[in-house]
C-alpha cells in the first residue's frame, strides 16, 4: 500500500526549487562575473610588479581585521530570524551606518601605525584612501540581508555582475594608465560603490535609519557571535601575511600572496556565494536535523566534485600554468602554488561547516572553531616562516588537515552528519582527482620539450579525460546528481 505523502513535502519541494534557482543565479552569474574579473586581474598582474601586490597585501591585513566588525553578522541575524518587523530593519540600517563610519575613521587614524609595523611608509596613504570603502558597506549589507531573506538572489547576482564588470574595467584603465599599486585601490572602490547603488535600488532598501537600539539585543548578540567567528577567521586567513610582512620583501610577499590568490580562486571566489545560498536554505530546515545532514553531505559531494580536479590540476601543472596565466616574471610562484594546492581540499571542506551550524542557531560553535584555528594556524606560520616563503606554504599543508579534523569532530552532531557520511560523500571525487594527478604527473615526465601553452593544454586534456572517465566508471550517480541539481524544473 502506498504511504501517504509527508505533510512537509510541498515545503521541501518548494525549498528545493528556491535553492536551485538561487544557486543558478548566484553561481551562474558569479562564474560570468569572475571570468570578467579574472581576465582583467590576470592582465593587470602581467602589467604590475610583484612589489605592488606585496604593498597591497599589507593594507589588506588591516582591512580584513576591521571588516570583521562591519555588521555583516547583524545582517545574518536578520536572515536567520523567522519574523522581522520594520523597527528591527531600521535599527539594523542604523547599526550598519554607525559601525562602518566608525571603522572608516579608525582605519584613517591607525594607518601610520600599520605603515610603521610593515616598515613601508606608502601603506599610510593606501590605507587612508581605502577608508572610503566603509561608506559603501551599509548600502551593500542591508539590501543583501533583505534579498537573502526572500531567497531572491537574481537581483543580487545582477548587481554583482554589473559591479564586477565595472571594477574590472577600472583595473585595466589603472594598470595601463600607469597608476601602479593605486590600480589595486581604484578597482575595489569602483566595484563597492557601484554594487552599493545597484543593490540598494534592487532591494528598494532606502529607509530612515533608527539610532534607538533598545530591543535589538538578540540581533546584536547573534551578530556579535558571527563577528567573533569572523574575527577568528581573520586570524586564520591574515596571520601569514601579518607574520611574513616584516620578514619578506614586498617582492617576495607579492609572489606569495599572488600564489595564494591563484590556489584559493575556488574557495575564496565561488564557495562564499554557495555558502550564502546554503545558509538561507539551511535556515528553512533548521528544525529537521536529518534533512540538514542529507543537505550538508549532498552539498559537500557536489562542491568537491568541482573543486578536486581544480586543486589536483594546480598541484601538477603549476609551472606551465604560472608561465601562461601570470607570465615569466612570476615563475617563482610555481613551486608555492604546487604546495598550497595540496592544502585547499581540507580548507574547502572546513569552510562548509559554518553555514550549517550558524543556520541551526549555533553561531557560537563557529566562533569556537574559529578560535581553535586562530591559535593553530598562526603557530604553524610562525614555525614555517623560518624557512622562508616555501616554509610558509608548507605550514598550510601541515595545519589544515588537523584543523579540519578538529572542526568536523566538533560540528557533526549539530549539522546532522558523521565522519562516515562525509567520507562517503566526498570519496569519489577525491579518488578520481588523485588518480588524475598521478597520471598527469607521469605524462608530464614523458612529454618532449614544449612551450608552456601547448604543454599546459596537453596536460589539461589528459587530466580532464582521466577525471571524467573515473567518475563515469565508478561514480556515475554523482554526475547524475550534479546534472539533476543544475537542471531547472519545468512546468
Amino acid at each position: 500500500m502506498k504511504a501517504p505523502p509527508s505533510p512537509s513535502h510541498p515545503r521541501l519541494e518548494s525549498l528545493r526549487q528556491q535553492v536551485r534557482s538561487a544557486v543558478i543565479w548566484r553561481s551562474g552569474t558569479q562564474i560570468v562575473g569572475q571570468m570578467v574579473t579574472w581576465a582583467s586581474t590576470f592582465l593587470v598582474i602581467r602589467v604590475l610588479d610583484p612589489a605592488d601586490y606585496g604593498l597591497f597585501a599589507m593594507t589588506q591585513v588591516i582591512l580584513a581585521l576591521l571588516n570583521m566588525l562591519n555588521g555583516y553578522g547583524l545582517a545574518s541575524a536578520i536572515i536567520q530570524r523567522p519574523n522581522v518587523d520594520d523597527r528591527t530593519l531600521r535599527q539594523l540600517f542604523g547599526l550598519l551606518l554607525v559601525l562602518n563610519l566608525g571603522l572608516g575613521l579608525l582605519q584613517f587614524l591607525m594607518a601610520p601605525l600599520a605603515a610603521a609595523y610593515f616598515r613601508q611608509p606608502m601603506v599610510t596613504d593606501l590605507l587612508r584612501v581605502q577608508a572610503l570603502l566603509y561608506v559603501a558597506t551599509p548600502f551593500i549589507a542591508f539590501p543583501y540581508a533583505l534579498l537573502a531573506r526572500a531567497m531572491d538572489f537574481r537581483k543580487q547576482a545582477q548587481a554583482n555582475l554589473a559591479s564586477a564588470t565595472l571594477g574590472a574595467l577600472a583595473a585595466l584603465a589603472g594598470a595601463f594608465g600607469g597608476l601602479g599599486v593605486w590600480t589595486l585601490v581604484l578597482a575595489p572602490m569602483v566595484l563597492f560603490y557601484t554594487r552599493a547603488i545597484l543593490m540598494t535600488w534592487a532591494a528598494k532598501s532606502l529607509m530612515w535609519p533608527s539610532l534607538d537600539f533598545r530591543g535589538a539585543g538578540d540581533v546584536l548578540a547573534f551578530g556579535g557571535l558571527m563577528a567573533t567567528g569572523q574575527l577568528f577567521w581573520f586570524l586564520q586567513s591574515q596571520a601569514d601575511v601579518f607574520i611574513a610582512g616584516r620578514s619578506l620583501s614586498p617582492h617576495m610577499l607579492g609572489i606569495y600572496t599572488t600564489s595564494l590568490f591563484l590556489t584559493q580562486i575556488f574557495v575564496a571566489k565561488f564557495l562564499p556565494t554557495l555558502n550564502e545560498v546554503a545558509f538561507s536554505a539551511y535556515a528553512r530546515i533548521q528544525d529537521d536535523p536529518a534533512a540538514m545532514g542529507r543537505a550538508f553531505e549532498k552539498a559537500a559531494r557536489i562542491i568537491m566534485l568541482v573543486a578536486m580536479p581544480f586543486y589536483a590540476g594546480l598541484a601538477v601543472t603549476a609551472d606551465p600554468l604560472v608561465r601562461v596565466v601570470l607570465g615569466d616574471k612570476w615563475v617563482e610562484a610555481a613551486p608555492i602554488v604546487a604546495i598550497l594546492a595540496l592544502a585547499m581540499p581540507f580548507m574547502t571542506l572546513q569552510t562548509l561547516f559554518a553555514p550549517a551550524s550558524d543556520a541551526r542557531g549555533r553561531p557560537g560553535l563557529s566562533a569556537a572553531n574559529g578560535a581553535i584555528g586562530a591559535i593553530l594556524l598562526p603557530i604553524a606560520f610562525l614555525i614555517g616562516i623560518r624557512w622562508g616563503v616555501i616554509g610558509l606554504a608548507l605550514a598550510w599543508v601541515a595545519a589544515w588537515p588537523v584543523f579540519l579534523g578538529i572542526v568536523a569532530a566538533r560540528s557533526f552532531a549539530v549539522v546532522g552528519s558523521s565522519a562516515l557520511g562525509l567520507t562517503r560523500a566526498v570519496m569519489a571525487p577525491m579518488l578520481a582527482a588523485t588518480a588524475m594527478g598521478l597520471v598527469v604527473l607521469a605524462a608530464d615526465q614523458w612529454l618532449p620539450a614544449l612551450d608552456a601553452l601547448p604543454r599546459l593544454a596537453i596536460l589539461i586534456a589528459i587530466g580532464g579525460a582521466v577525471y571524467g572517465g573515473g567518475l563515469l566508471a565508478f561514480a556515475r550517480g554523482t554526475l547524475v546528481e550534479l546534472l539533476a541539481f543544475a537542471q531547472a524544473k519545468r512546468g
